[in-house]
Protein backbone atom coordinates (compact mmCIF):
# COMPACT_ATOMS: atom_id res chain seq x y z
CA UNK A 1 0.00 0.00 0.00
CA UNK A 2 3.07 2.25 0.18
CA UNK A 3 2.51 5.64 -1.42
CA UNK A 4 -0.71 4.57 -3.13
CA UNK A 5 -2.08 8.05 -2.57
CA UNK A 6 0.80 9.70 -4.37
CA UNK A 7 0.79 7.23 -7.24
CA UNK A 8 -2.93 7.77 -7.81
CA UNK A 9 -2.41 11.51 -7.62
CA UNK A 10 0.56 12.19 -9.88
CA UNK A 11 0.47 15.26 -7.60
CA UNK A 12 -2.44 17.35 -8.87
CA UNK A 13 -1.80 21.02 -9.52
CA UNK A 14 -5.08 21.91 -7.83
CA UNK A 15 -4.49 24.27 -4.92
CA UNK A 16 -1.09 25.47 -6.03
CA UNK A 17 -1.43 29.18 -5.25
CA UNK A 18 1.92 30.40 -3.91
CA UNK A 19 1.95 32.11 -0.53
CA UNK A 20 4.59 34.76 -0.02
CA UNK A 21 2.93 35.99 3.15
CA UNK A 22 0.46 33.55 4.52
CA UNK A 23 -1.80 35.69 6.63
CA UNK A 24 -2.57 37.83 3.61
CA UNK A 25 -3.85 34.69 1.90
CA UNK A 26 -5.07 32.59 4.79
CA UNK A 27 -8.63 33.65 4.04
CA UNK A 28 -8.41 32.61 0.39
CA UNK A 29 -9.17 29.49 -1.56
CA UNK A 30 -6.37 27.72 -3.41
CA UNK A 31 -6.76 28.78 -7.03
CA UNK A 32 -6.23 27.23 -10.42
CA UNK A 33 -7.42 27.70 -13.96
CA UNK A 34 -9.92 24.97 -13.15
CA UNK A 35 -12.34 26.34 -10.56
CA UNK A 36 -13.22 24.55 -7.34
CA UNK A 37 -16.83 24.31 -8.49
CA UNK A 38 -15.76 22.36 -11.56
CA UNK A 39 -13.38 20.05 -9.74
CA UNK A 40 -15.66 19.25 -6.80
CA UNK A 41 -18.58 18.48 -9.08
CA UNK A 42 -16.92 15.14 -9.88
CA UNK A 43 -16.51 12.75 -6.94
CA UNK A 44 -13.64 11.04 -8.76
CA UNK A 45 -11.49 14.08 -7.93
CA UNK A 46 -12.00 13.91 -4.18
CA UNK A 47 -9.37 11.32 -3.31
CA UNK A 48 -6.68 12.95 -5.49
CA UNK A 49 -7.38 16.30 -3.79
CA UNK A 50 -7.09 14.61 -0.38
CA UNK A 51 -3.82 13.14 -1.59
CA UNK A 52 -2.57 16.64 -2.32
CA UNK A 53 -3.18 17.50 1.33
CA UNK A 54 -1.16 14.52 2.53
CA UNK A 55 1.50 15.24 -0.10
CA UNK A 56 1.87 18.73 1.35
CA UNK A 57 3.90 17.24 4.19
CA UNK A 58 6.27 15.59 1.72
CA UNK A 59 6.70 17.58 -1.49
CA UNK A 60 7.24 21.28 -2.00
CA UNK A 61 5.44 22.07 -5.24
CA UNK A 62 3.73 20.77 -8.34
CA UNK A 63 6.73 19.39 -10.24
CA UNK A 64 9.03 17.29 -8.08
CA UNK A 65 11.74 17.84 -7.09
CA UNK A 66 11.37 21.52 -8.07
CA UNK A 67 9.14 23.70 -10.23
CA UNK A 68 5.90 25.52 -9.46
CA UNK A 69 6.60 25.80 -5.70
CA UNK A 70 3.77 25.94 -3.18
CA UNK A 71 5.27 28.90 -1.31
CA UNK A 72 7.43 31.77 -2.47
CA UNK A 73 10.31 33.59 -0.85
CA UNK A 74 12.66 30.66 -0.32
CA UNK A 75 14.49 28.12 -2.46
CA UNK A 76 12.00 25.32 -3.15
CA UNK A 77 14.43 22.64 -2.04
CA UNK A 78 14.52 24.24 1.40
CA UNK A 79 10.78 24.71 1.70
CA UNK A 80 9.34 21.23 2.27
CA UNK A 81 7.32 20.74 5.44
CA UNK A 82 9.33 17.91 7.00
CA UNK A 83 12.68 19.51 6.16
CA UNK A 84 11.61 22.75 7.83
CA UNK A 85 10.00 20.94 10.76
CA UNK A 86 13.19 18.96 11.37
CA UNK A 87 15.27 22.13 11.32
CA UNK A 88 13.01 24.01 13.72
CA UNK A 89 12.70 21.11 16.14
CA UNK A 90 16.23 19.67 15.99
CA UNK A 91 18.77 22.33 14.93
CA UNK A 92 17.64 24.47 17.87
CA UNK A 93 18.66 21.72 20.32
CA UNK A 94 21.48 19.43 21.40
CA UNK A 95 20.52 16.82 18.80
CA UNK A 96 21.65 18.42 15.54
CA UNK A 97 23.86 21.02 13.93
CA UNK A 98 24.32 21.80 10.26
CA UNK A 99 27.53 23.02 8.70
CA UNK A 100 26.21 25.04 5.80
CA UNK A 101 26.16 28.81 5.36
CA UNK A 102 22.74 28.96 3.71
CA UNK A 103 21.26 32.29 4.72
CA UNK A 104 20.61 32.44 8.47
CA UNK A 105 20.45 28.67 9.06
CA UNK A 106 23.14 28.69 11.76
CA UNK A 107 21.04 31.09 13.82
CA UNK A 108 18.84 28.13 14.71
CA UNK A 109 21.58 26.36 16.66
CA UNK A 110 23.02 29.60 17.98
CA UNK A 111 19.48 30.53 19.13
CA UNK A 112 19.85 33.97 17.56
CA UNK A 113 16.95 33.91 15.09
CA UNK A 114 14.90 37.04 14.42
CA UNK A 115 11.52 37.80 12.85
CA UNK A 116 13.19 38.13 9.45
CA UNK A 117 14.75 34.65 9.51
CA UNK A 118 13.81 33.01 6.21
CA UNK A 119 13.73 29.50 7.68
CA UNK A 120 11.34 30.50 10.46
CA UNK A 121 9.17 32.13 7.79
CA UNK A 122 9.28 29.01 5.60
CA UNK A 123 8.06 26.84 8.47
CA UNK A 124 5.28 29.28 9.29
CA UNK A 125 4.22 29.62 5.66
CA UNK A 126 4.28 25.87 5.10
CA UNK A 127 2.03 25.32 8.11
CA UNK A 128 -0.53 27.83 6.90
CA UNK A 129 -0.38 26.63 3.31
CA UNK A 130 -1.45 23.24 4.65
CA UNK A 131 -4.26 24.87 6.61
CA UNK A 132 -5.44 26.69 3.46
CA UNK A 133 -5.61 23.39 1.57
CA UNK A 134 -7.48 21.70 4.41
CA UNK A 135 -9.95 24.56 4.86
CA UNK A 136 -10.86 24.52 1.18
CA UNK A 137 -11.38 20.76 1.09
CA UNK A 138 -13.45 20.81 4.28
CA UNK A 139 -15.49 23.75 2.98
CA UNK A 140 -16.23 22.00 -0.32
CA UNK A 141 -17.24 18.70 1.29
CA UNK A 142 -19.90 20.03 3.64
CA UNK A 143 -23.10 17.98 3.64
CA UNK A 144 -25.16 20.62 1.84
CA UNK A 145 -22.62 20.94 -0.96
CA UNK A 146 -22.41 17.18 -1.41
CA UNK A 147 -26.18 16.98 -1.65
CA UNK A 148 -26.33 19.86 -4.15
CA UNK A 149 -23.86 17.98 -6.35
CA UNK A 150 -25.91 14.77 -6.09
CA UNK A 151 -23.08 13.02 -4.28
CA UNK A 152 -25.00 10.55 -2.15
CA UNK A 153 -24.84 7.06 -0.66
CA UNK A 154 -21.45 5.38 -0.43
CA UNK A 155 -19.72 8.25 -2.23
CA UNK A 156 -21.10 10.75 0.26
CA UNK A 157 -19.95 8.56 3.14
CA UNK A 158 -16.45 8.42 1.66
CA UNK A 159 -16.42 12.17 1.10
CA UNK A 160 -17.30 12.73 4.76
CA UNK A 161 -14.51 10.41 5.87
CA UNK A 162 -12.07 12.23 3.58
CA UNK A 163 -13.31 15.48 5.12
CA UNK A 164 -12.52 14.21 8.61
CA UNK A 165 -9.05 13.13 7.48
CA UNK A 166 -8.53 16.70 6.27
CA UNK A 167 -9.69 17.89 9.70
CA UNK A 168 -6.99 15.68 11.23
CA UNK A 169 -4.36 17.16 8.91
CA UNK A 170 -5.50 20.67 9.77
CA UNK A 171 -5.37 19.84 13.50
CA UNK A 172 -1.83 18.48 13.05
CA UNK A 173 -0.69 21.71 11.39
CA UNK A 174 -2.50 23.89 13.91
CA UNK A 175 -0.74 21.89 16.65
CA UNK A 176 2.59 22.72 15.03
CA UNK A 177 1.54 26.38 14.91
CA UNK A 178 0.45 26.26 18.57
CA UNK A 179 3.69 24.61 19.63
CA UNK A 180 6.12 26.76 17.66
CA UNK A 181 4.42 30.14 17.25
CA UNK A 182 1.83 30.35 20.04
CA UNK A 183 -0.74 33.05 19.26
CA UNK A 184 -1.34 32.76 15.54
CA UNK A 185 -3.82 33.88 12.87
CA UNK A 186 -6.84 31.60 12.85
CA UNK A 187 -9.27 30.74 10.06
CA UNK A 188 -11.50 27.73 9.43
CA UNK A 189 -13.86 26.62 6.69
CA UNK A 190 -16.57 28.75 8.31
CA UNK A 191 -14.86 32.05 7.57
CA UNK A 192 -16.02 33.80 4.44
CA UNK A 193 -13.26 33.66 1.86
CA UNK A 194 -11.52 37.00 1.32
CA UNK A 195 -13.83 38.93 3.63
CA UNK A 196 -11.31 40.16 6.19
CA UNK A 197 -7.75 39.66 7.32
CA UNK A 198 -7.45 36.78 9.80
CA UNK A 199 -7.79 37.55 13.48
CA UNK A 200 -5.19 36.35 15.97
CA UNK A 201 -6.15 33.66 18.47
CA UNK A 202 -4.56 32.98 21.83
CA UNK A 203 -2.80 29.77 22.76
CA UNK A 204 -5.44 28.43 25.17
CA UNK A 205 -8.24 29.00 22.66
CA UNK A 206 -6.31 27.28 19.89
CA UNK A 207 -5.57 24.35 22.22
CA UNK A 208 -9.29 23.96 22.92
CA UNK A 209 -10.10 24.15 19.20
CA UNK A 210 -7.59 21.43 18.27
CA UNK A 211 -8.79 19.25 21.12
CA UNK A 212 -12.41 19.69 20.05
CA UNK A 213 -11.66 18.87 16.42
CA UNK A 214 -9.80 15.69 17.32
CA UNK A 215 -12.46 14.49 19.76
CA UNK A 216 -15.12 15.16 17.12
CA UNK A 217 -13.44 12.90 14.55
CA UNK A 218 -12.10 10.29 16.97
CA UNK A 219 -14.89 7.85 16.18
CA UNK A 220 -15.50 8.75 12.54
CA UNK A 221 -12.13 7.77 11.08
CA UNK A 222 -11.25 4.19 10.27
CA UNK A 223 -10.18 1.80 13.01
CA UNK A 224 -6.42 1.50 13.62
CA UNK A 225 -4.54 -0.32 10.86
CA UNK A 226 -7.55 -0.49 8.52
CA UNK A 227 -6.92 2.64 6.44
CA UNK A 228 -4.44 2.89 3.58
CA UNK A 229 -0.90 3.29 4.80
CA UNK A 230 -0.01 6.96 5.20
CA UNK A 231 -3.58 8.07 5.89
CA UNK A 232 -4.93 9.04 9.30
CA UNK A 233 -7.00 6.66 11.40
CA UNK A 234 -8.23 6.61 14.99
CA UNK A 235 -4.79 5.74 16.35
CA UNK A 236 -3.26 8.81 14.65
CA UNK A 237 -5.93 10.93 16.35
CA UNK A 238 -5.15 9.33 19.72
CA UNK A 239 -1.43 10.00 19.30
CA UNK A 240 -2.01 13.63 18.41
CA UNK A 241 -4.31 14.03 21.42
CA UNK A 242 -1.75 12.36 23.69
CA UNK A 243 0.92 14.81 22.51
CA UNK A 244 -1.42 17.76 22.87
CA UNK A 245 -2.35 16.78 26.43
CA UNK A 246 1.24 15.97 27.42
CA UNK A 247 2.19 19.57 26.61
CA UNK A 248 -1.00 21.17 27.95
CA UNK A 249 0.82 22.79 30.88
CA UNK A 250 3.03 24.67 28.43
CA UNK A 251 0.19 25.62 26.12
CA UNK A 252 -2.52 26.56 28.62
CA UNK A 253 -1.04 26.58 32.13
CA UNK A 254 -3.14 23.57 33.12
CA UNK A 255 -1.73 20.03 33.15
CA UNK A 256 -3.70 17.23 31.49
CA UNK A 257 -1.54 14.22 32.30
CA UNK A 258 -4.41 11.83 32.94
CA UNK A 259 -5.76 12.61 29.47
CA UNK A 260 -2.29 12.10 27.97
CA UNK A 261 -1.98 8.71 29.63
CA UNK A 262 -5.51 7.73 28.59
CA UNK A 263 -4.97 8.34 24.90
CA UNK A 264 -1.47 6.84 24.88
CA UNK A 265 -2.95 3.68 26.38
CA UNK A 266 -5.63 3.56 23.70
CA UNK A 267 -2.79 3.20 21.20
CA UNK A 268 -0.91 0.70 23.37
CA UNK A 269 -4.02 -1.47 23.55
CA UNK A 270 -4.46 -1.75 19.77
CA UNK A 271 -3.99 -5.30 18.54
CA UNK A 272 -1.46 -5.29 15.74
CA UNK A 273 0.88 -2.53 16.88
CA UNK A 274 4.14 -4.05 18.08
CA UNK A 275 7.65 -2.81 18.63
CA UNK A 276 9.89 -3.34 15.64
CA UNK A 277 12.35 -6.10 16.58
CA UNK A 278 15.35 -4.15 15.29
CA UNK A 279 15.37 -0.41 16.04
CA UNK A 280 17.38 0.50 12.93
CA UNK A 281 14.71 -0.99 10.65
CA UNK A 282 12.35 1.85 11.58
CA UNK A 283 14.39 4.27 9.47
CA UNK A 284 15.09 2.26 6.33
CA UNK A 285 13.63 2.31 2.82
CA UNK A 286 11.05 -0.39 3.62
CA UNK A 287 9.94 0.99 6.99
CA UNK A 288 6.38 1.10 5.67
CA UNK A 289 6.24 -2.60 6.58
CA UNK A 290 6.72 -1.90 10.29
CA UNK A 291 3.90 -2.60 12.75
CA UNK A 292 5.32 0.07 15.04
CA UNK A 293 4.68 3.10 12.85
CA UNK A 294 1.24 4.62 13.47
CA UNK A 295 1.33 7.58 11.11
CA UNK A 296 4.06 8.55 8.67
CA UNK A 297 4.79 11.00 5.89
CA UNK A 298 5.36 8.82 2.84
CA UNK A 299 8.31 9.16 0.51
CA UNK A 300 9.04 7.31 -2.71
CA UNK A 301 12.19 7.92 -4.73
CA UNK A 302 10.32 7.87 -8.03
CA UNK A 303 6.91 9.27 -7.11
CA UNK A 304 7.59 11.89 -4.42
CA UNK A 305 10.77 13.55 -5.56
CA UNK A 306 11.88 16.29 -3.20
CA UNK A 307 15.05 17.78 -1.78
CA UNK A 308 13.36 17.81 1.61
CA UNK A 309 12.02 15.05 3.80
CA UNK A 310 14.13 11.95 4.17
CA UNK A 311 16.09 12.79 1.01
CA UNK A 312 17.45 15.68 3.06
CA UNK A 313 17.92 13.58 6.20
CA UNK A 314 19.96 10.92 4.38
CA UNK A 315 22.06 13.04 2.00
CA UNK A 316 22.76 15.90 4.43
CA UNK A 317 23.98 13.48 7.11
CA UNK A 318 26.56 11.83 4.84
CA UNK A 319 30.03 13.32 4.53
CA UNK A 320 33.64 12.93 5.62
CA UNK A 321 34.75 9.29 5.51
CA UNK A 322 31.19 7.97 5.15
CA UNK A 323 30.30 5.87 2.11
CA UNK A 324 27.29 7.33 0.31
CA UNK A 325 26.62 3.94 -1.29
CA UNK A 326 26.24 2.37 2.16
CA UNK A 327 23.36 4.77 2.75
CA UNK A 328 21.76 4.05 -0.61
CA UNK A 329 22.44 7.44 -2.19
CA UNK A 330 24.64 8.85 -4.94
CA UNK A 331 26.48 11.34 -2.75
CA UNK A 332 26.61 13.09 0.58
CA UNK A 333 25.87 16.75 1.22
CA UNK A 334 28.11 16.99 4.29
CA UNK A 335 25.90 19.01 6.62
CA UNK A 336 24.06 17.39 9.53
CA UNK A 337 25.77 16.00 12.64
CA UNK A 338 25.02 15.83 16.34
CA UNK A 339 26.56 17.24 19.51
CA UNK A 340 28.11 15.65 22.57
CA UNK A 341 24.85 16.47 24.34
CA UNK A 342 23.12 13.63 22.50
CA UNK A 343 26.09 11.28 22.31
CA UNK A 344 26.56 11.41 26.08
CA UNK A 345 22.99 10.20 26.65
CA UNK A 346 24.09 6.76 25.48
CA UNK A 347 25.76 5.73 28.72
CA UNK A 348 25.21 2.01 28.10
CA UNK A 349 27.57 0.83 25.38
CA UNK A 350 25.15 -1.98 24.51
CA UNK A 351 22.46 0.49 23.42
CA UNK A 352 21.90 -0.17 19.70
CA UNK A 353 19.98 3.06 19.15
CA UNK A 354 23.08 5.23 19.09
CA UNK A 355 23.71 5.03 15.36
CA UNK A 356 26.76 7.26 15.06
CA UNK A 357 29.58 7.40 12.52
CA UNK A 358 32.74 8.32 14.42
CA UNK A 359 35.60 7.47 12.03
CA UNK A 360 37.29 10.73 11.10
CA UNK A 361 34.86 12.71 13.27
CA UNK A 362 35.58 14.52 16.52
CA UNK A 363 33.03 14.37 19.28
CA UNK A 364 33.64 18.01 20.18
CA UNK A 365 32.54 20.78 17.81
CA UNK A 366 35.08 23.55 17.55
CA UNK A 367 33.62 24.75 14.24
CA UNK A 368 29.99 24.13 13.26
CA UNK A 369 30.97 24.76 9.64
CA UNK A 370 33.33 21.77 9.57
CA UNK A 371 31.53 18.47 8.89
CA UNK A 372 34.12 16.39 10.73
CA UNK A 373 33.37 18.33 13.93
CA UNK A 374 30.65 16.38 15.72
CA UNK A 375 29.65 12.75 15.29
CA UNK A 376 27.69 11.95 12.15
CA UNK A 377 24.30 10.26 12.49
CA UNK A 378 23.48 7.24 10.33
CA UNK A 379 19.93 6.74 11.55
CA UNK A 380 18.16 7.26 8.21
CA UNK A 381 19.16 5.20 5.17
CA UNK A 382 17.86 4.64 1.66
CA UNK A 383 18.50 0.92 2.09
CA UNK A 384 15.97 -1.79 2.93
CA UNK A 385 16.07 -4.19 5.86
CA UNK A 386 17.35 -6.86 3.46
CA UNK A 387 20.22 -4.66 2.28
CA UNK A 388 18.76 -3.61 -1.07
CA UNK A 389 19.24 -0.03 -2.26
CA UNK A 390 16.17 2.17 -2.58
CA UNK A 391 14.45 2.69 -5.92
CA UNK A 392 16.33 5.92 -6.66
CA UNK A 393 19.85 6.95 -5.66
CA UNK A 394 19.02 10.63 -5.44
CA UNK A 395 15.52 10.64 -3.97
CA UNK A 396 14.88 8.50 -0.94
CA UNK A 397 12.18 5.85 -0.30
CA UNK A 398 12.33 6.01 3.51
CA UNK A 399 9.16 7.29 5.21
CA UNK A 400 9.31 9.80 8.06
CA UNK A 401 7.54 8.50 11.19
CA UNK A 402 5.34 11.15 12.79
CA UNK A 403 3.93 8.82 15.46
CA UNK A 404 5.05 5.35 16.50
CA UNK A 405 4.28 2.93 19.30
CA UNK A 406 7.49 3.58 21.25
CA UNK A 407 6.44 7.19 21.71
CA UNK A 408 3.09 6.05 23.12
CA UNK A 409 5.05 4.07 25.74
CA UNK A 410 7.11 7.13 26.61
CA UNK A 411 4.10 9.45 26.79
CA UNK A 412 2.28 7.02 29.07
CA UNK A 413 5.27 6.65 31.40
CA UNK A 414 5.86 10.39 31.60
CA UNK A 415 2.21 11.27 32.11
CA UNK A 416 1.86 8.73 34.94
CA UNK A 417 5.07 9.96 36.57
CA UNK A 418 3.75 13.53 36.39
CA UNK A 419 0.68 12.46 38.37
CA UNK A 420 -1.70 11.32 35.68
CA UNK A 421 -3.99 8.40 36.48
CA UNK A 422 -2.52 5.15 35.25
CA UNK A 423 -0.63 1.99 36.09
CA UNK A 424 2.90 2.68 37.32
CA UNK A 425 3.90 -0.96 36.88
CA UNK A 426 2.67 -0.96 33.28
CA UNK A 427 4.64 2.22 32.62
CA UNK A 428 7.81 0.65 34.02
CA UNK A 429 7.27 -2.48 31.93
CA UNK A 430 6.87 -0.45 28.74
CA UNK A 431 10.10 1.41 29.42
CA UNK A 432 11.79 -1.94 30.04
CA UNK A 433 10.54 -3.16 26.67
CA UNK A 434 12.30 -0.26 24.95
CA UNK A 435 15.52 -1.08 26.76
CA UNK A 436 15.25 -4.73 25.80
CA UNK A 437 14.74 -3.82 22.15
CA UNK A 438 17.80 -1.55 22.41
CA UNK A 439 19.92 -4.46 23.65
CA UNK A 440 20.29 -3.22 27.25
CA UNK A 441 20.34 -6.14 29.67
CA UNK A 442 20.38 -4.19 32.94
CA UNK A 443 16.97 -4.20 34.61
CA UNK A 444 15.01 -1.03 35.31
CA UNK A 445 13.75 -1.00 38.89
CA UNK A 446 12.35 2.53 38.81
CA UNK A 447 12.46 5.73 36.79
CA UNK A 448 12.09 9.47 37.24
CA UNK A 449 11.50 12.41 34.93
CA UNK A 450 15.24 12.84 34.34
CA UNK A 451 15.28 9.30 32.98
CA UNK A 452 12.31 10.08 30.73
CA UNK A 453 13.82 13.15 29.08
CA UNK A 454 17.07 11.27 28.40
CA UNK A 455 15.25 8.16 27.20
CA UNK A 456 13.16 10.25 24.82
CA UNK A 457 16.43 11.58 23.39
CA UNK A 458 17.84 8.07 22.96
CA UNK A 459 14.67 6.66 21.42
CA UNK A 460 13.33 9.60 19.37
CA UNK A 461 16.33 11.66 18.30
CA UNK A 462 16.08 13.25 14.83
CA UNK A 463 12.33 12.55 14.70
CA UNK A 464 11.23 16.13 15.38
CA UNK A 465 10.48 15.99 19.12
CA UNK A 466 13.47 17.47 20.92
CA UNK A 467 12.65 21.20 21.04
CA UNK A 468 9.14 20.50 22.34
CA UNK A 469 10.52 18.04 24.92
CA UNK A 470 13.16 20.43 26.24
CA UNK A 471 10.58 23.20 26.60
CA UNK A 472 8.21 20.90 28.51
CA UNK A 473 11.03 19.99 30.91
CA UNK A 474 12.16 23.61 31.37
CA UNK A 475 15.54 22.95 29.74
CA UNK A 476 15.33 24.71 26.38
CA UNK A 477 16.36 28.26 27.20
CA UNK A 478 17.69 28.00 30.76
CA UNK A 479 21.23 27.48 31.96
CA UNK A 480 20.15 24.30 33.77
CA UNK A 481 21.00 22.26 30.70
CA UNK A 482 23.63 23.38 28.20
CA UNK A 483 24.98 21.92 24.98
CA UNK A 484 27.74 22.99 22.57
CA UNK A 485 27.03 26.30 20.86
CA UNK A 486 23.73 26.92 22.63
CA UNK A 487 23.55 30.72 22.73
CA UNK A 488 26.48 30.91 20.28
CA UNK A 489 29.21 29.97 22.77
CA UNK A 490 31.32 26.86 22.45
CA UNK A 491 30.26 25.43 25.80
CA UNK A 492 26.71 26.77 25.68
CA UNK A 493 24.89 29.38 27.73
CA UNK A 494 21.34 30.26 28.71
CA UNK A 495 19.26 32.33 26.31
CA UNK A 496 16.21 34.54 26.62
CA UNK A 497 13.13 32.70 27.90
CA UNK A 498 10.99 34.12 25.12
CA UNK A 499 12.85 31.98 22.61
CA UNK A 500 10.55 29.14 23.63
CA UNK A 501 8.37 30.59 20.86
CA UNK A 502 9.45 31.54 17.36
CA UNK A 503 8.49 34.99 16.06
CA UNK A 504 5.64 35.56 13.68
CA UNK A 505 7.47 36.49 10.46
CA UNK A 506 7.82 40.23 10.06
CA UNK A 507 6.26 40.08 6.59
CA UNK A 508 3.00 38.90 8.11
CA UNK A 509 3.15 41.37 10.98
CA UNK A 510 3.50 44.14 8.39
CA UNK A 511 0.74 42.72 6.17
CA UNK A 512 -1.88 42.11 8.85
CA UNK A 513 -2.60 44.79 11.46
CA UNK A 514 -4.59 42.23 13.49
CA UNK A 515 -1.38 40.47 14.52
CA UNK A 516 0.70 41.21 17.61
CA UNK A 517 4.30 39.98 17.61
CA UNK A 518 5.45 37.44 20.19
CA UNK A 519 7.35 38.85 23.16
CA UNK A 520 11.01 39.61 22.55
CA UNK A 521 10.89 40.02 18.80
Amino acid sequence: MKNILFKSLTILALGAGMLASCTRDLNTSPVNAITSATVYADFANYKPILAKIYAGYAVSGQEGPAGKPDIAGIDEGFSSYIRQYFKAQELTTDEAVIGWNDGTIKDYHWMKWTSTNEFVAAMYNRIFYQIVLCNEFIRETQDDKLAARSITGANADLAKMYRDEARFCRALSYWHALDMFGNVPFVTENDKVGATLPKQTDRATLFAYIEGELLAIENTLKDPKTNEYGRADKAAVWMLLANLYLNAQVYTGTAKNTEAATFAKKVMDVTGYTLETKYANLFLADNHKSNEIIFAVNFDGNNTRTYGGTTFLVHAAVGGSMSAAAYGVDGGWGGLRTTAGLVDKFTDTADKRGIFHTAGQTKAIADIGEFTNGYAVGKYKNVTSTGATGSNLTFVDTDFPIFRLAEAYLIYAEAVKRGGAGDATLALNKLAALRTRAGITASLASYDLNYIIDERARELYWEGHRRTDLIRFGLFTSGTYLWPWKGNTINGQSVETWRALFPIPSADINANPNLVQNTGY
